[in-house]
Protein backbone atom coordinates (compact mmCIF):
# COMPACT_ATOMS: atom_id res chain seq x y z
CA UNK A 1 0.00 0.00 0.00
CA UNK A 2 1.51 3.44 -0.33
CA UNK A 3 0.40 7.13 0.91
CA UNK A 4 -0.36 10.06 -1.08
CA UNK A 5 1.44 13.10 0.31
CA UNK A 6 1.50 16.57 -1.21
CA UNK A 7 4.16 18.82 0.40
CA UNK A 8 3.86 22.55 -1.13
CA UNK A 9 6.83 23.68 -3.25
CA UNK A 10 8.96 26.47 -2.45
CA UNK A 11 8.28 28.19 -5.75
CA UNK A 12 4.43 28.11 -5.36
CA UNK A 13 2.80 24.86 -6.52
CA UNK A 14 3.02 22.10 -4.52
CA UNK A 15 5.15 18.59 -4.25
CA UNK A 16 2.90 15.50 -4.12
CA UNK A 17 4.76 12.38 -2.87
CA UNK A 18 3.29 8.89 -2.90
CA UNK A 19 5.10 7.09 0.33
CA UNK A 20 5.13 3.21 1.06
CA UNK A 21 7.56 1.02 2.86
CA UNK A 22 7.14 -2.04 0.45
CA UNK A 23 9.60 -1.33 -2.66
CA UNK A 24 13.38 -1.62 -2.23
CA UNK A 25 15.95 1.35 -3.44
CA UNK A 26 19.05 1.33 -5.51
CA UNK A 27 22.23 2.53 -4.53
CA UNK A 28 22.46 6.44 -5.09
CA UNK A 29 26.17 6.05 -5.46
CA UNK A 30 27.65 6.88 -8.28
CA UNK A 31 25.92 9.82 -10.40
CA UNK A 32 26.52 10.34 -14.47
CA UNK A 33 28.18 13.20 -15.74
CA UNK A 34 26.35 16.72 -15.75
CA UNK A 35 23.92 16.46 -18.96
CA UNK A 36 24.88 18.23 -22.16
CA UNK A 37 23.04 17.11 -25.13
CA UNK A 38 22.49 13.60 -26.05
CA UNK A 39 24.26 12.79 -29.14
CA UNK A 40 21.64 10.05 -29.90
CA UNK A 41 17.76 9.03 -28.78
CA UNK A 42 18.17 6.96 -25.41
CA UNK A 43 14.88 5.22 -26.30
CA UNK A 44 13.20 3.05 -29.17
CA UNK A 45 11.67 4.39 -31.97
CA UNK A 46 8.50 2.34 -32.15
CA UNK A 47 5.70 3.11 -29.73
CA UNK A 48 4.45 -0.49 -27.80
CA UNK A 49 0.93 0.09 -28.41
CA UNK A 50 0.44 -3.22 -25.75
CA UNK A 51 1.67 -0.61 -22.92
CA UNK A 52 -1.44 1.79 -23.49
CA UNK A 53 -2.63 2.13 -19.53
CA UNK A 54 -6.16 2.70 -18.26
CA UNK A 55 -5.97 5.09 -15.46
CA UNK A 56 -7.67 2.60 -13.30
CA UNK A 57 -4.42 1.54 -13.45
CA UNK A 58 -2.61 4.17 -11.54
CA UNK A 59 -1.79 3.23 -8.10
CA UNK A 60 -2.43 6.45 -6.06
CA UNK A 61 -6.15 6.62 -5.86
CA UNK A 62 -7.87 7.54 -2.64
CA UNK A 63 -4.41 8.23 -1.07
CA UNK A 64 -4.48 9.80 2.66
CA UNK A 65 -3.35 13.73 2.01
CA UNK A 66 -1.10 16.44 3.12
CA UNK A 67 -2.41 19.62 2.89
CA UNK A 68 0.67 22.08 1.57
CA UNK A 69 -1.42 25.02 2.78
CA UNK A 70 -2.22 24.54 6.03
CA UNK A 71 0.10 21.23 7.04
CA UNK A 72 -2.27 19.31 8.14
CA UNK A 73 -2.78 15.34 7.44
CA UNK A 74 -5.56 13.21 6.27
CA UNK A 75 -5.73 10.50 7.89
CA UNK A 76 -1.64 9.80 8.44
CA UNK A 77 -0.48 6.69 7.99
CA UNK A 78 2.52 6.03 10.96
CA UNK A 79 5.32 4.85 9.66
CA UNK A 80 7.22 3.02 11.99
CA UNK A 81 11.48 2.84 11.54
CA UNK A 82 12.70 -0.46 10.99
CA UNK A 83 15.34 -1.19 14.31
CA UNK A 84 19.15 -1.35 13.71
CA UNK A 85 22.15 -1.22 15.86
CA UNK A 86 24.43 0.24 13.07
CA UNK A 87 27.45 -1.22 14.28
CA UNK A 88 29.03 -1.97 11.00
CA UNK A 89 30.47 2.00 10.37
CA UNK A 90 32.22 1.18 7.23
CA UNK A 91 30.62 -1.35 5.71
CA UNK A 92 26.37 -1.08 3.66
CA UNK A 93 24.68 -3.43 4.95
CA UNK A 94 21.11 -2.17 3.28
CA UNK A 95 23.17 -1.77 0.06
CA UNK A 96 21.22 2.46 -0.33
CA UNK A 97 24.96 3.19 -1.26
CA UNK A 98 25.89 5.13 1.76
CA UNK A 99 27.59 3.62 5.38
CA UNK A 100 26.99 4.46 8.86
CA UNK A 101 30.14 6.87 8.69
CA UNK A 102 28.78 8.79 5.18
CA UNK A 103 25.40 9.61 7.08
CA UNK A 104 23.32 6.71 6.95
CA UNK A 105 21.48 6.64 10.04
CA UNK A 106 19.25 3.21 10.01
CA UNK A 107 21.64 0.55 7.98
CA UNK A 108 18.94 -1.82 7.83
CA UNK A 109 16.84 -0.05 5.20
CA UNK A 110 17.74 0.94 2.11
CA UNK A 111 14.54 3.66 2.46
CA UNK A 112 16.14 5.68 5.13
CA UNK A 113 19.63 7.68 3.83
CA UNK A 114 20.90 11.05 3.33
CA UNK A 115 19.18 11.05 -0.17
CA UNK A 116 15.86 9.81 0.55
CA UNK A 117 12.67 12.21 0.42
CA UNK A 118 11.84 12.97 4.32
CA UNK A 119 8.15 11.48 4.63
CA UNK A 120 5.26 13.14 6.87
CA UNK A 121 4.94 10.65 9.34
CA UNK A 122 7.38 11.19 12.57
CA UNK A 123 10.33 9.16 10.86
CA UNK A 124 13.39 10.91 9.67
CA UNK A 125 14.50 9.28 6.30
CA UNK A 126 16.46 11.70 5.22
CA UNK A 127 18.92 11.15 8.26
CA UNK A 128 19.58 15.15 8.83
CA UNK A 129 17.75 14.81 12.43
CA UNK A 130 14.67 16.09 11.91
CA UNK A 131 11.98 14.22 10.76
CA UNK A 132 9.10 15.52 8.20
CA UNK A 133 11.31 18.75 7.28
CA UNK A 134 11.07 18.87 3.51
CA UNK A 135 11.20 22.11 2.14
CA UNK A 136 7.40 23.01 0.98
CA UNK A 137 5.87 26.73 -0.01
CA UNK A 138 8.98 28.12 -2.20
CA UNK A 139 6.85 29.02 -5.17
CA UNK A 140 4.85 32.18 -3.24
CA UNK A 141 5.57 35.46 -4.40
CA UNK A 142 7.71 34.79 -7.50
CA UNK A 143 7.67 37.20 -9.59
CA UNK A 144 5.61 36.96 -12.95
CA UNK A 145 8.08 37.57 -15.30
CA UNK A 146 10.39 33.82 -14.38
CA UNK A 147 13.54 35.36 -15.33
CA UNK A 148 15.61 33.56 -12.98
CA UNK A 149 14.73 29.41 -14.39
CA UNK A 150 15.12 28.01 -11.07
CA UNK A 151 12.21 30.37 -9.85
CA UNK A 152 10.19 28.35 -12.38
CA UNK A 153 11.34 24.91 -11.43
CA UNK A 154 10.11 26.33 -8.06
CA UNK A 155 6.98 27.16 -9.69
CA UNK A 156 7.05 23.66 -10.28
CA UNK A 157 7.19 22.43 -6.78
CA UNK A 158 10.48 21.69 -6.34
CA UNK A 159 11.61 23.18 -3.52
CA UNK A 160 14.89 21.40 -2.33
CA UNK A 161 17.89 22.17 -3.75
CA UNK A 162 20.77 20.13 -3.94
CA UNK A 163 24.65 20.67 -4.22
CA UNK A 164 25.92 18.63 -7.50
CA UNK A 165 29.36 18.23 -5.45
CA UNK A 166 28.04 17.32 -2.05
CA UNK A 167 29.53 15.22 0.27
CA UNK A 168 27.78 11.57 0.87
CA UNK A 169 26.58 12.94 4.24
CA UNK A 170 24.93 15.79 2.32
CA UNK A 171 24.33 14.13 -1.20
CA UNK A 172 20.22 14.74 -0.53
CA UNK A 173 17.80 14.50 -3.54
CA UNK A 174 17.06 18.01 -5.09
CA UNK A 175 17.22 20.41 -7.90
CA UNK A 176 20.78 20.58 -9.20
CA UNK A 177 20.21 22.85 -12.14
CA UNK A 178 17.89 25.02 -14.40
CA UNK A 179 18.13 27.24 -17.58
CA UNK A 180 15.82 28.06 -20.55
CA UNK A 181 16.87 27.26 -23.89
CA UNK A 182 15.16 26.38 -26.77
CA UNK A 183 13.64 23.32 -27.95
CA UNK A 184 16.87 21.17 -29.57
CA UNK A 185 18.62 22.25 -26.14
CA UNK A 186 20.69 24.93 -28.25
CA UNK A 187 20.81 29.03 -26.12
CA UNK A 188 20.62 31.76 -29.14
CA UNK A 189 18.37 32.22 -31.92
CA UNK A 190 19.09 31.68 -35.33
CA UNK A 191 17.36 33.73 -38.28
CA UNK A 192 14.33 34.45 -37.40
CA UNK A 193 11.15 35.54 -40.29
CA UNK A 194 10.59 38.73 -38.73
CA UNK A 195 12.59 41.45 -37.30
CA UNK A 196 12.37 44.82 -35.75
CA UNK A 197 8.75 46.80 -35.42
CA UNK A 198 7.23 43.09 -36.42
CA UNK A 199 8.84 41.40 -33.09
CA UNK A 200 6.97 41.35 -29.84
CA UNK A 201 9.34 41.14 -26.70
CA UNK A 202 13.36 40.90 -27.00
CA UNK A 203 13.95 38.17 -29.68
CA UNK A 204 15.65 38.35 -32.64
CA UNK A 205 19.47 36.21 -34.12
CA UNK A 206 21.63 35.66 -31.55
CA UNK A 207 18.97 36.10 -28.37
CA UNK A 208 18.12 33.39 -26.05
CA UNK A 209 14.83 32.60 -25.97
CA UNK A 210 11.52 35.61 -25.83
CA UNK A 211 11.44 36.44 -22.32
CA UNK A 212 7.45 37.18 -23.36
CA UNK A 213 7.57 33.40 -23.92
CA UNK A 214 7.60 32.68 -20.12
CA UNK A 215 5.70 33.50 -17.29
CA UNK A 216 5.16 32.50 -13.64
CA UNK A 217 1.66 32.43 -12.78
CA UNK A 218 -0.87 32.37 -9.82
CA UNK A 219 -3.89 32.13 -12.29
CA UNK A 220 -4.69 31.33 -16.08
CA UNK A 221 -7.91 33.48 -17.83
CA UNK A 222 -10.78 33.31 -15.62
CA UNK A 223 -11.31 29.47 -14.26
CA UNK A 224 -7.39 27.89 -14.41
CA UNK A 225 -5.64 27.83 -11.30
CA UNK A 226 -2.51 25.99 -10.10
CA UNK A 227 -2.39 22.05 -9.57
CA UNK A 228 -0.70 22.70 -6.33
CA UNK A 229 0.70 25.90 -4.41
CA UNK A 230 0.68 29.24 -5.18
CA UNK A 231 1.41 29.63 -9.11
CA UNK A 232 2.59 27.40 -12.02
CA UNK A 233 4.89 28.15 -15.32
CA UNK A 234 3.71 29.12 -18.51
CA UNK A 235 5.29 28.57 -21.41
CA UNK A 236 4.26 29.95 -24.85
CA UNK A 237 4.69 30.37 -28.41
CA UNK A 238 3.25 33.74 -27.96
CA UNK A 239 2.99 35.91 -24.86
CA UNK A 240 2.70 33.28 -21.69
CA UNK A 241 0.04 35.44 -19.80
CA UNK A 242 -3.69 35.38 -19.41
CA UNK A 243 -5.78 37.38 -22.22
CA UNK A 244 -5.26 39.34 -25.02
CA UNK A 245 -1.52 40.74 -25.59
CA UNK A 246 -0.61 42.57 -28.48
CA UNK A 247 -1.20 39.60 -31.51
CA UNK A 248 -0.69 36.99 -29.08
CA UNK A 249 -2.55 34.50 -29.21
CA UNK A 250 -4.09 35.35 -32.25
CA UNK A 251 -0.27 35.10 -33.93
CA UNK A 252 2.71 37.38 -32.31
CA UNK A 253 5.40 36.70 -34.04
CA UNK A 254 8.45 36.15 -31.14
CA UNK A 255 10.88 36.28 -33.59
CA UNK A 256 13.13 33.39 -32.99
CA UNK A 257 13.93 30.36 -34.54
CA UNK A 258 16.05 27.21 -33.39
CA UNK A 259 15.90 23.36 -34.42
CA UNK A 260 13.47 21.05 -33.56
CA UNK A 261 13.95 18.13 -30.36
CA UNK A 262 15.92 14.75 -31.94
CA UNK A 263 13.86 12.74 -33.84
CA UNK A 264 10.95 15.70 -34.12
CA UNK A 265 8.38 16.10 -35.54
CA UNK A 266 7.32 12.97 -35.39
CA UNK A 267 4.42 11.47 -37.89
CA UNK A 268 0.77 12.60 -36.78
CA UNK A 269 -0.21 9.35 -39.04
CA UNK A 270 -2.30 8.18 -35.97
CA UNK A 271 -3.93 11.36 -35.50
CA UNK A 272 -4.08 12.17 -39.16
CA UNK A 273 -4.38 9.25 -41.12
CA UNK A 274 -2.94 9.76 -44.68
CA UNK A 275 -1.47 13.39 -44.16
CA UNK A 276 1.87 13.85 -44.33
CA UNK A 277 2.43 16.92 -42.31
CA UNK A 278 5.47 16.60 -40.19
CA UNK A 279 8.29 17.83 -41.85
CA UNK A 280 9.60 20.58 -40.34
CA UNK A 281 12.39 20.46 -38.87
CA UNK A 282 12.31 24.35 -38.02
CA UNK A 283 11.45 25.22 -34.50
CA UNK A 284 9.87 28.86 -34.84
CA UNK A 285 9.23 30.85 -31.43
CA UNK A 286 10.46 27.86 -29.06
CA UNK A 287 10.88 27.87 -25.73
CA UNK A 288 11.97 25.60 -23.31
CA UNK A 289 12.87 24.88 -19.51
CA UNK A 290 15.58 22.29 -18.79
CA UNK A 291 16.15 20.75 -15.25
CA UNK A 292 18.31 18.23 -13.79
CA UNK A 293 17.47 16.70 -10.47
CA UNK A 294 18.87 14.04 -8.49
CA UNK A 295 16.00 12.08 -7.51
CA UNK A 296 15.37 10.35 -4.23
CA UNK A 297 16.34 7.27 -3.46
CA UNK A 298 12.90 5.79 -1.78
CA UNK A 299 11.00 6.98 -5.17
CA UNK A 300 10.00 5.07 -7.95
CA UNK A 301 8.52 7.21 -10.41
CA UNK A 302 7.46 10.76 -10.16
CA UNK A 303 4.72 12.81 -12.53
CA UNK A 304 3.75 16.22 -13.60
CA UNK A 305 0.54 18.36 -14.40
CA UNK A 306 0.00 20.03 -17.80
CA UNK A 307 -2.85 22.33 -19.74
CA UNK A 308 -2.16 23.09 -23.51
CA UNK A 309 -3.88 25.88 -25.05
CA UNK A 310 -3.90 26.53 -28.48
CA UNK A 311 -5.25 28.96 -31.03
CA UNK A 312 -4.66 26.54 -33.92
CA UNK A 313 -8.33 24.80 -33.14
CA UNK A 314 -10.45 24.67 -34.89
CA UNK A 315 -9.12 26.60 -38.45
CA UNK A 316 -5.52 24.62 -38.65
CA UNK A 317 -6.27 20.70 -38.03
CA UNK A 318 -3.72 18.56 -39.32
CA UNK A 319 -2.07 21.00 -40.95
CA UNK A 320 1.98 21.37 -41.47
CA UNK A 321 1.75 25.01 -39.41
CA UNK A 322 0.97 22.74 -35.74
CA UNK A 323 2.39 23.83 -32.50
CA UNK A 324 3.69 20.93 -30.17
CA UNK A 325 4.46 20.87 -26.58
CA UNK A 326 7.05 18.04 -25.39
CA UNK A 327 8.60 17.02 -21.69
CA UNK A 328 11.83 15.09 -22.64
CA UNK A 329 13.67 12.74 -20.53
CA UNK A 330 17.18 11.81 -20.45
CA UNK A 331 17.88 8.86 -19.70
CA UNK A 332 14.84 6.56 -20.11
CA UNK A 333 14.61 3.29 -20.77
CA UNK A 334 10.82 2.81 -21.29
CA UNK A 335 9.70 0.76 -24.54
CA UNK A 336 6.82 3.09 -25.04
CA UNK A 337 8.52 6.44 -25.50
CA UNK A 338 9.38 7.57 -29.07
CA UNK A 339 12.83 10.52 -28.98
CA UNK A 340 12.88 10.99 -24.97
CA UNK A 341 9.57 11.88 -24.91
CA UNK A 342 7.37 10.73 -22.05
CA UNK A 343 4.27 13.19 -22.80
CA UNK A 344 1.90 11.40 -25.27
CA UNK A 345 -1.74 9.74 -25.95
CA UNK A 346 -2.40 6.26 -26.64
CA UNK A 347 -1.68 6.43 -29.77
CA UNK A 348 1.63 7.93 -28.95
CA UNK A 349 1.08 11.18 -30.74
CA UNK A 350 2.52 14.38 -28.70
CA UNK A 351 0.62 17.18 -27.53
CA UNK A 352 -0.77 19.03 -29.99
CA UNK A 353 -4.04 19.79 -31.39
CA UNK A 354 -3.97 16.54 -33.31
CA UNK A 355 -4.12 14.07 -30.47
CA UNK A 356 -6.95 13.16 -28.75
CA UNK A 357 -6.39 15.30 -25.48
CA UNK A 358 -8.45 18.59 -26.88
CA UNK A 359 -11.55 18.23 -25.01
CA UNK A 360 -12.53 21.47 -24.11
CA UNK A 361 -13.33 23.40 -27.29
CA UNK A 362 -16.83 24.25 -29.18
CA UNK A 363 -17.73 21.09 -30.62
CA UNK A 364 -17.40 20.46 -34.58
CA UNK A 365 -15.76 18.64 -37.30
CA UNK A 366 -12.63 20.21 -38.80
CA UNK A 367 -9.99 19.31 -40.19
CA UNK A 368 -11.72 15.77 -41.40
CA UNK A 369 -11.93 14.63 -37.39
CA UNK A 370 -14.56 14.92 -35.03
CA UNK A 371 -14.13 16.89 -31.84
CA UNK A 372 -16.95 16.32 -29.03
CA UNK A 373 -15.66 18.63 -27.01
CA UNK A 374 -17.17 16.77 -23.62
CA UNK A 375 -15.29 19.80 -21.41
CA UNK A 376 -17.25 22.73 -22.98
CA UNK A 377 -15.84 26.10 -23.13
CA UNK A 378 -15.81 27.98 -20.04
CA UNK A 379 -12.63 27.38 -18.50
CA UNK A 380 -11.35 29.21 -21.85
CA UNK A 381 -13.11 32.28 -20.62
CA UNK A 382 -10.18 34.76 -20.32
CA UNK A 383 -7.52 33.70 -21.23
CA UNK A 384 -7.41 35.02 -24.77
CA UNK A 385 -7.93 31.26 -25.76
CA UNK A 386 -12.21 31.95 -26.03
CA UNK A 387 -13.43 30.11 -28.75
CA UNK A 388 -10.38 28.06 -29.41
CA UNK A 389 -9.08 24.97 -28.00
CA UNK A 390 -7.41 23.18 -24.66
CA UNK A 391 -7.17 20.01 -23.22
CA UNK A 392 -7.90 21.14 -19.47
CA UNK A 393 -5.09 19.37 -16.88
CA UNK A 394 -3.49 16.31 -17.76
CA UNK A 395 -0.77 14.15 -15.70
CA UNK A 396 2.02 12.79 -17.26
CA UNK A 397 3.60 9.79 -15.30
CA UNK A 398 7.16 8.11 -15.84
CA UNK A 399 9.23 5.58 -13.75
CA UNK A 400 12.56 6.53 -12.47
CA UNK A 401 15.59 4.87 -11.08
CA UNK A 402 15.89 6.28 -7.42
CA UNK A 403 18.67 8.57 -6.50
CA UNK A 404 19.73 8.60 -10.51
CA UNK A 405 20.08 12.33 -11.90
CA UNK A 406 17.76 12.56 -14.32
CA UNK A 407 17.79 15.91 -17.06
CA UNK A 408 14.25 17.02 -17.80
CA UNK A 409 13.30 19.57 -20.97
CA UNK A 410 9.95 21.23 -20.79
CA UNK A 411 9.39 22.46 -24.60
CA UNK A 412 6.60 24.28 -27.06
CA UNK A 413 7.29 25.33 -30.41
CA UNK A 414 5.42 26.55 -33.79
CA UNK A 415 6.06 24.29 -36.90
CA UNK A 416 5.64 25.77 -40.42
CA UNK A 417 5.72 29.21 -39.13
CA UNK A 418 5.08 31.84 -36.35
CA UNK A 419 1.64 32.84 -36.47
CA UNK A 420 -0.90 31.18 -34.20
CA UNK A 421 -0.10 30.24 -30.37
CA UNK A 422 0.20 27.88 -28.12
CA UNK A 423 0.59 27.90 -24.13
CA UNK A 424 1.28 25.13 -22.19
CA UNK A 425 0.67 25.42 -18.17
CA UNK A 426 3.37 23.20 -15.87
CA UNK A 427 2.77 22.39 -12.59
CA UNK A 428 3.04 20.10 -9.31
CA UNK A 429 5.60 17.90 -9.41
CA UNK A 430 4.88 14.48 -7.58
CA UNK A 431 7.63 11.65 -6.36
CA UNK A 432 6.22 8.16 -6.12
CA UNK A 433 7.68 6.18 -3.44
CA UNK A 434 4.80 3.12 -4.46
CA UNK A 435 6.29 -0.74 -5.34
CA UNK A 436 5.26 -0.10 -9.10
CA UNK A 437 7.16 1.49 -11.76
CA UNK A 438 4.80 1.79 -14.87
CA UNK A 439 5.65 3.10 -18.36
CA UNK A 440 5.00 6.44 -18.64
CA UNK A 441 1.61 7.37 -19.51
CA UNK A 442 -0.78 10.64 -19.73
CA UNK A 443 -4.28 10.88 -18.10
CA UNK A 444 -6.87 12.62 -16.24
CA UNK A 445 -6.02 13.68 -12.12
CA UNK A 446 -8.21 12.66 -9.90
CA UNK A 447 -10.73 15.93 -8.97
Amino acid sequence: MSKRVAISSAMTTSLLLVVGLGGGCRSAAGDPEPFNAPSSDASADVVDASTELDATNEPEADAPFFDPDTGEKDAPEVLVEPPCDNDNLDGDEDGDGWSVAQGDCNDCTELMNPGALDIPGGVDEDCNGTPDDEPFGCDEGLAVEGNDPMDAARALGLCRIADPDAPMATKSWGLLSAKYVFVDGSATSGTPKFFGTDCMGDGNQGTPPNSLSRGILPQFGNATTPMGGASMLALSTGVARSGVNGMSPAGAHMCTKSGTPSGFPTPSEAACPGQNIDTDTTAYDSIALEIQIRTPTNAQSFSFDFNFFTYEYPNYICSQYNDFFVALMWPVTAANVLHNNICFDTQGNPVSVNNGFLEVCPPGTHGGKVFDCPLGIGELAGTGFEGRGANWWLRTSAPIEPGETITLRFGVWDMGDDAYDSTVLLDNVVWDTGDLQLPPFTDRPPK
